[in-house]
């Protein structure tokens, strides 16, 4: 699914290399859960500048507050929803939004650092260097993109772009699974190849699907589609809600309509969880590997789960805990997918 197993050599790969990857991985979890936290929180426009490099320090004084919030005063957010704030509430906004910029330069540090010492040690093999290297390029183009999603709410409206958004978390849960399987394939000997064709085939569709949903919830969170129809599992007093393809082209609905949005979250929520139920049921018996067995069992539980735990976050209204909940049980149903993939061998 995410290319060949790290190559083998005739000197094995030292465990330290997948444990600072599976650092790293972490490190990028806690980034996606800081993200979450920062859209449920509205504080994700609250730094209206980027400065990659002299961002790094925090206002240390009533002159630095004060200029932030000067230039904080000239953004759509400010003028239409958060004209009420002083300083001292917009600290409260800007704190988290800092961490999580913060945040996301100590990966690039954490990852860069020991990369550059193994590289030199010649400790990683010469594949898998290039394909770290890839990944740290990556996390770069993982800042740009952040970056042009904040500018798109800081223009006209104070909303950025559900497209940006999706692209935003999208990627890093791509740089998190990468991670997550280099990290794996450095820890581990990979099983060889386990159950049938199908089995195999089948675990990738479900990955894709999970991919697919977690997408569609950038969407819904974006448009704040999971503000509307907080009921289940009618929307509106009805199973399909009204004027969801009502406008034109049809297409555009399952992107920019909040009743299509959400509609579509649901559906491909519940059909995952429908397949990964399916899949357990046809495959536990046929896999002989007791890390696939176990990665099967784990997936659909935290597959039904995180479908319960959706459909509480819904009806709440998107209380934060339960918005952030949901979130981190998108992360475990994605990593116990790749999991599974992974002990399922080539």
């Amino acid at each position: 699914m995410f290319g060949p197993s790290v190559p083998t050599d005739p000197s094995p790969i030292p465990k330290a290399v997948g444990y600072w990857l599976l650092v790293c991985c972490a490190m990028v979890a806690a980034m996606i859960l800081l993200g979450g936290a920062t859209r449920l929180t509205e504080s994700g426009l609250s730094i209206v500048n980027w400065r990659p490099v002299t961002g790094i320090l925090p206002p240390l004084n009533d002159a630095e507050w004060q200029a932030l919030f000067a230039a904080y005063k000239n953004s759509p957010e400010f003028a239409k929803v958060n004209f009420w704030m002083t300083v001292t509430d917009f600290k409260s906004i800007y704190w988290l939004e800092y961490l999580h910029r913060l945040w996301g330069r100590l990966i690039g540090v954490v990852f860069l650092l020991p990369y550059l010492w193994f590289v030199m040690r010649r400790i990683i093999p010469a594949a898998l260097t290039w394909r770290l290297g890839g990944l740290f390029i990556l996390g770069g183009v993982q800042g740009l993109v952040g970056w042009y999603m904040v500018k798109s709410g800081l223009v006209n409206e104070p909303a950025v772009s559900q497209y940006r958004l999706a692209a935003h978390l999208g990627l890093a849960f791509i740089i998190f699974g990468l991670l997550f399987w280099y990290a794996a394939a450095c820890l581990t000997q990979r099983p060889t190849r386990s159950g049938t064709r199908w089995i195999r085939t089948g675990s990738t569709i479900i990955l894709w699907a999970a991919a697919v949903t977690i997408i569609w919830g950038a969407f819904v969170a974006g448009l704040d589609a999971g503000l509307a129809y907080n009921t289940f599992p009618l929307m509106g007093g009805r199973l399909v809600p009204e004027g969801i393809l009502n406008s034109s082209p049809w297409w555009i609905n399952f992107f920019e309509n909040t009743a299509t949005v959400q509609f579509t979250h649901r559906v491909l929520a519940i059909g995952t969880v429908a397949l990964v139920l399916a899949y357990w049921a046809s495959a536990r018996h046929s896999v002989v590997n007791v890390f696939a067995q176990k990665a099967i069992m784990l997936l659909g539980v935290l597959a039904v789960c995180q479908l319960g735990l959706g459909i509480v976050t819904l009806l709440t209204e998107v209380i934060l805990a339960l918005g952030m909940l949901h979130q981190l049980g998108a992360l475990a149903v994605i990593t116990s997918a790749i999991w599974l993939r992974f002990t399922l061998g080539d």
